[in-house]
């Protein structure tokens, strides 16, 4: 009908029909040269954005937060206007800038203020420098991406000498050129045939834009330090500090990243530390092979698949994906000139290193790359020499022996003292070595001397909740472990029956045990009966799975077992039983822990309130004066041998004191979960279940979700938590809070004693936040003289 319509407004006669009707339609929208006639055809209104588009359009309006930041060189004119400029007879048109997303800040007033530094630097840009983004053509066109690499560089003397170019049609300068367009005749690298190459200007990128290419400035800036990389971070390999009685070396190294925060451009940077083995892959290999011979293959699959090697030849680091037991360095390969070549002759010829064992198996490590030309991803096999592969990390075993982790913190567990020594020395390498401060002033970007002070504010202590109504006030230190041991638990247990299951040569700490739980119960406001002993002749994992299998009755309330020594098999297999088979609460406990007497008390009370929280019960709470709320915990564990299926944890509150819960977990592929929707539907029912009604506000917290994984999270999370109280036709309020706890950044306080950790409760909430994130950090716990780590909570 509209397109009939059309046609009517232009002509007499009958309309055309059909393809004609359409393409007179077409004609009548067209505006001829140097008409002005706007009156052939009304205009209609625009659609309305719907979804996302209209959230997106609302923002916009409403500008949250919205702030203007300093005028810099770099900045890009706001202007909805385009403008053109004429160059050489070409009119080329100046691209309307996109509307940057809002600034979202808040800062709140509640606390007493305290003044802090973070292990952040400001960085600035010099005038009338800064990143200007041209547009790259070849006439004829070249395809090969090194020939387009070779025709730029023939010329870039030309443009300032310094530019970042992606190989297509994207050309990063630090300055911008007097003219928008600029022309070059050029000589083909191969045909020697003349070739246009003309660059013209797009815009001036805003510095929040390039943040990706302040960050590849900061990596040759490592390399001009001359420090190696190893996994994401940078070290340097001269000046390890080994411990040789455990044949490990500890390197110092940084972590650096550059971003926009609510302060401007910074550079986050921390110390961090590596700690390598000196012994290789081979030598482990040997070790085993001297245990038992019998168990050889397996014993070295279990320990080098996964496991990430470094060779130092390159300073490059591999993961472990197989063993090739059936190839030796004597098996030849083709080079990518198609020569034969064999590893003993390669490593030789290539970095002169001499393979002393012919016939060692050969590791394998699986590369994804890009095809050629092409966006798919391929697999490229990589051979490595476990002669020349150092190992890396430590092994369950070494993490669990107390000498090997005391003498490996010496070097890793720094004060705030050092941290911040060691970021002034970063800095200072920086401004001094030439390599990295010419990278830096190429680009115009200067580092400056200090940290970034901040004003902070530590929130009041809260009131805990004990039972029998008495209450009690942390203390600076966030410890009421010492109140906890003279009140009684707010909801207390009695324990009647219950079994503890031990080798015969532990027989003496499972009495003491026993003993101590009866007669502590009293100060717990609980009663404990006697449990029932049940001793093994040996420590064998099927004495213990058999003697689950034979007392677990449904009477019993609590299994408790002590272990000789730390097994992880015997561990595996007993809770195997308890959780899987014969779901009962059950307490593992180390019989080396039990053997100090002068700290029995305090381990025995450990237990026992551990134990109380596994069946039900409850040691404190707080005084939260918001009612009908439901707090939602959410985590994933990822296993590092359990193949691709990871284990998601999903907990919901059910009452007003926080002290019951209701529990579920799912497995699913990755980080990100796709079945929130029915733990949280089955948390509604249970919650309407126990407490008569919905709740009239839930609160999630979503813990383990990298920076990169927010924006996923609150695409693919937050509307299952949205359509499910939809589905139900709640008035709800959601709020959902993602908290980050692998974070470099780092604030310290200032003392007469030099910096130090800032008390509990302290929190940061401007200046180093995202700035277009409403977050803020918060220290949640006291430690010693070991940095504190910051926790980032994202809403």
């Amino acid at each position: 009908m509209n397109v009939l319509m059309c046609y009517r407004e232009m002509a007499d006669g009958p309309p055309p029909r059909g393809r004609a009707a359409l393409l007179e339609a077409f004609k009548s929208r067209v505006t001829r040269p140097g008409s002005d006639d706007k009156s052939a055809r009304p205009e209609q209104e625009a659609p309305k954005p719907r979804g996302r588009a209209a959230l997106i359009f609302r923002m916009k309006e409403l500008k949250i937060g919205r702030e203007t930041g300093p005028n810099t060189s770099a900045t890009a004119p706001e202007s909805k206007v385009e403008r053109n400029t004429k160059v050489e007879g070409v009119t080329v048109k100046e691209p309307e800038s996109k509307s940057e997303l809002p600034i979202c800040s808040f800062k709140g007033t509640s606390g007493s203020p305290i003044y802090v530094t973070a292990n952040y630097i400001r960085l600035s840009i010099e005038k009338n420098k800064g990143v200007f983004e041209y547009d790259v053509r070849f006439i004829p066109d070249v395809d090969a991406k090194p020939l387009r690499y070779k025709i730029l560089n023939s010329k870039i003397e030309e443009m300032g000498g310094v530019r970042i170019f992606d190989g297509g049609s994207v050309l990063y300068l630090p300055i911008k050129l007097p003219q928008a367009k600029r022309v070059f005749n050029c000589k083909h690298p191969l045909g020697q045939h003349d070739v246009e190459m003309s660059i013209t200007f797009k815009k001036a990128k805003r510095l929040g834009e390039c943040v990706h290419l302040f960050n590849v400035l900061f990596k040759r800036v490592m390399h001009a330090l001359e420090l190696s990389r190893v996994g994401k971070n940078y070290f340097d390999g001269t000046n390890g500090a080994m411990i040789p009685q455990h044949r490990l070396e500890v390197l110092p190294g940084y972590a650096v990243a550059v971003d926009e925060y609510e302060g401007g451009l910074m550079l986050c940077m921390d110390a961090q530390h590596r700690v390598l083995r000196t012994d290789t892959a081979l030598q482990m290999m040997n070790d085993l092979m001297r245990r038992g011979p019998e168990r050889f293959k397996t014993e070295v699959t279990k320990h080098l698949v996964g496991a990430i090697v470094l060779t130092k030849y390159n300073n490059k680091t591999y993961v472990v994906d197989d063993i090739l037991w059936d190839h030796n360095p004597g098996d030849k390969f083709k080079t990518h000139t198609g020569n034969e070549i064999s590893f003993i002759e390669y490593y030789k010829n290539n970095y002169g290193l001499t393979i002393q064992d012919h016939n060692q198996p050969l590791l394998l490590h699986l590369q994804k790359v890009h095809k050629s030309k092409s966006a798919d991803m391929e697999e490229r096999h990589i051979c490595l020499v476990p002669e020349f592969c150092n190992l890396t990390g430590l092994t369950d075993e070494m993490r669990s022996d107390f000498r090997i982790m005391k003498d490996v913190a010496q070097f890793t567990r720094i004060t705030p003292a050092q941290r911040l020594q060691a970021l002034k020395k970063y800095v200072n390498n920086v401004k001094t070595n030439e390599k990295a401060r010419k990278i830096l002033s190429d680009w115009g970007m200067n580092i400056e001397n200090a940290t970034i002070d901040l004003n902070a504010r530590i929130l009041t202590p809260e009131i805990i909740i004990f039972g029998e109504g008495v209450r009690h006030q942390s203390d600076h230190k966030a410890d009421w472990t010492g109140q906890l041991s003279r009140s009684t638990v707010l909801g207390p247990v009695d324990i009647h029956s219950w079994t503890i299951v031990f080798a015969e040569k532990d027989s003496r700490v499972a009495r003491d045990l026993a003993d101590n739980m009866v007669r502590l119960a009293p100060s717990l406001g609980m009663e404990i009966r006697k449990p029932r002993m049940y001793s093994l002749s040996n420590d064998k994992t099927n004495s213990f799975v058999n003697a689950c299998n034979q007392i677990i009755n449904d009477t019993l309330q609590v299994i408790v077992f002590i272990f000789p020594t730390i097994r992880q098999d015997l561990y595996s297999a007993v809770k195997k039983v308890v959780c899987v088979h014969s779901p009962i609460p059950s307490q593992c406990i180390i019989s080396k822990t039990l053997n100090n007497q002068k700290r029995i008390r305090a381990v025995t009370l450990k237990i026992a309130l551990q134990i109380v929280c596994k069946l039900g019960g409850a040691l404190w709470t707080l005084h939260i004066p918001c009612k009908s709320w439901m707090v939602i915990g959410i985590d994933v564990y990822h296993s590092v041998t359990g193949g691709k299926q990871s284990v998601c944890a999903f907990v919901a509150s059910l009452n007003d004191t926080y002290s019951r819960w209701y529990s579920m977990v799912t497995l699913q592929d990755r980080e990100i979960s796709n079945h929130l929707k029915m733990c949280f539907v089955k948390s509604l029912e249970k919650h309407r279940e126990y407490c008569g009604s919905y709740p009239d506000k839930v609160i999630v917290f979503r813990d383990g979700v990298g920076e990169g994984q927010i924006s996923h999270c609150k695409e693919l999370e937050v509307p299952q938590f949205e359509d499910t109280l939809k589905q139900f036709q709640l008035d709800t309020k959601l709020c959902f809070v993602v908290v980050q706890k692998r974070i470099n950044s780092r604030i310290f306080a200032s003392s007469q004693r030099g910096p130090e950790n800032p008390p509990p409760g302290t929190i940061v909430d401007d200046v180093i936040t995202k700035r277009h994130l409403f977050d803020f950090y918060l220290i949640p716990q006291s430690v010693g003289q070991v940095c504190i780590l910051l926790t980032s909570i994202c809403i």
